[in-house]
């Protein structure tokens, strides 16, 4: 479209992550690569929001699920938007990208009642909407339903291209393959299925014979590319929905399970729900289908799933292998494993449906949001393009640029910070500042 028509956005992010992993580097920019909207960047976890930019008559401000996704932290969230807070009101427009609806929500209604926001793009299912945001005026902002990630038309290039060289080397080594973060024993029966599916699998396949790569350690995660290498590695890969069945709004449920694993380490997870959260699990239905779902697609690596609905894009039997939920199939769903037969059909179904199909694109999400929030209907900016405009929105994606230079070297110390701390400091103390950091009280 015309550059003078575009309207101009600002997408607020606050990641303090390296290295990133793709799909986070893909939603994060979907907006300066997709978007009828000219996207101005600022990552307010290391840098304020300039003055340059509080001038700009902005037609919408999008809080990005990376600033949003701070409040597992409380007190870098409240950091974080100080610093936002210099553009509230500035727009006609505010956006709010939530992921996670299951922890810290309290906080999530709060950032929404104050910077006034007029849309929520959400993933959870709008059964749970008021549940989950009970004192947002659910008349005045809407809501609308996304996915946690989507397929980014430059990754699939290399995504192709990674898959070429895999085949070229001979079979996919790796026979089952599973990469997951273990959950949180605080969000229920569903927060702990991946851990289980490992303790699940691994053992029985392995008896098989079968060779497996399987881990629920987040210091296993692959980033970048390495992902796709890996995933185009693995014939075949565990998983299940994201999703909580527990709602821990202030956060307190994790702070009582983290102290009650401290003083018993071998707690089952009936143990914990009954010391930390009776009666919860379960009051809460939030599942939704992770960017990994759709990646092990594009790799033509053949999905073994828990059942679900998976937000109505992957169907049992024709884009996956299904596992019982209460997982009583393992040694049914191994022996298709270790027979082949319906891999290939699988897999070229997923392909066809989820990957050719063009339906599931960041490219999509984009025009969804300006859609749906109007962008997409207005007729020019409130500012015009100017020379000084253009200058200013260089200058602005050069200092995003150079802000990751700051990411880096800050979680870089953090890091030896933590690892000092750890080995000098007194657990009492270390654990105070963990705490503090989850939004514990001193007293608590």
């Amino acid at each position: 479209m015309d550059q003078a028509s575009r309207p101009n956005v600002l997408v607020l992010y606050g990641l303090l992550q390296w290295p990133l992993r793709q799909w986070h580097s893909d939603h994060l920019y979907a907006f300066r690569e997709y978007a009828r909207s000219r996207a101005f960047y600022v990552n307010v976890g290391v840098r304020r929001t300039p003055q340059a930019l509080r001038r700009v008559e902005w037609d919408a401000v999008i809080l990005h699920h990376t600033l949003t996704g701070q409040r597992m932290q409380p007190p870098i969230l409240d950091f974080q938007l100080k610093r936002a807070g210099a553009v509230r009101g500035m727009a006609p427009t505010t956006i709010a990208m939530i992921q996670d609806e299951c922890i810290y929500t309290d906080l999530m209604s709060g950032l929404i009642n104050e910077f006034e926001a007029d849309h929520v793009f959400s993933l959870a299912p709008e059964s749970e909407w008021r549940k989950i945001y009970p004192s947002v005026d659910h008349d005045r902002v809407k809501f609308h339903r996304v996915l946690a990630g989507y397929l980014d038309e430059g990754t699939l290039g290399r995504v192709d291209t990674i898959v070429a060289e895999q085949a070229a080397r001979g079979d996919r080594p790796v026979d089952l393959g599973y990469r997951a973060w273990s959950g949180l024993l605080s969000l229920g029966r569903h927060g702990v299925l991946r851990r289980r599916l490992a303790e699940g699998f691994e053992p029985a396949a392995r008896a098989r014979g079968l060779r497996t790569d399987i881990s629920v350690d987040m210091a296993d995660i692959h980033h970048g590319d390495d992902w796709y290498r890996f995933l185009a590695s693995c014939r075949y890969f565990l998983g299940a929905e994201g999703g909580a069945t527990v709602l821990d709004s202030t956060g307190e449920f994790m702070l009582r399970t983290e102290r009650y694993l401290d003083a018993h380490p071998a707690a089952t997870f009936e143990e914990v729900e009954a010391a930390c959260f009776p009666g919860e699990d379960g009051k809460l239905q939030l599942f939704a289908i992770s960017p990994r779902h759709l990646e092990a697609c594009t790799t033509r690596t053949c999905q073994v799933l828990v059942e679900g609905d998976y937000s109505g894009v992957l169907q049992a039997g024709e884009h996956y292998i299904p596992i019982a939920k209460d997982l009583s199939n393992v040694e049914e769903v191994l022996d298709k494993v270790q027979s082949g037969e319906e891999r290939e059909r699988i897999t070229e179904n997923a392909y066809r449906d989820i990957v050719e199909s063009g339906r599931y694109t960041y490219r999509g999400l984009v025009e969804q949001v300006e859609r749906e929030s109007g962008l997409a209907a207005l007729d020019g900016p409130r500012q015009a393009l100017t020379p000084e405009l253009e200058r200013l929105h260089r200058a602005t994606e050069a200092a995003d640029r150079r802000s990751w230079h700051r990411v880096q070297a800050s979680v870089g110390s953090a890091r030896a910070m933590r690892k000092i701390g750890t080995a000098v400091l007194p657990s009492r103390f270390t654990d105070r500042v963990r705490d503090r950091l989850a939004g514990g009280g001193k007293d608590r």
